[in-house]
């Protein structure tokens, strides 16, 4: 069996450039671009404000009681 062999981190963008403008043009491939980049950076922000104002012991508690009321029933 043959080993992988990856392309170079800047080959693979330039190739994946290419073939978006190609295929969407170069408005939507921008447009594509950001889209992407907005998007996870939004759920990255909500999931932090989340995390921060979790409650450690409370949300243990909620998970683990109605884990063992399901197995109990």
């Amino acid at each position: 069996m043959k080993a992988a062999r990856y392309m170079d981190e800047e080959l693979v963008i330039r190739k994946g450039i290419d073939l978006l403008m190609k295929g969407l043009g170069p408005l939507e491939a921008i447009r594509f671009i950001n889209i992407s980049r907005e998007t996870k950076l939004d759920s990255i922000k909500r999931h932090r404000t989340w995390q921060q104002q979790l409650k450690k012991d409370a949300f243990f508690d909620t998970v683990f009681s109605e884990k063992n009321s399901d197995e109990a029933g």
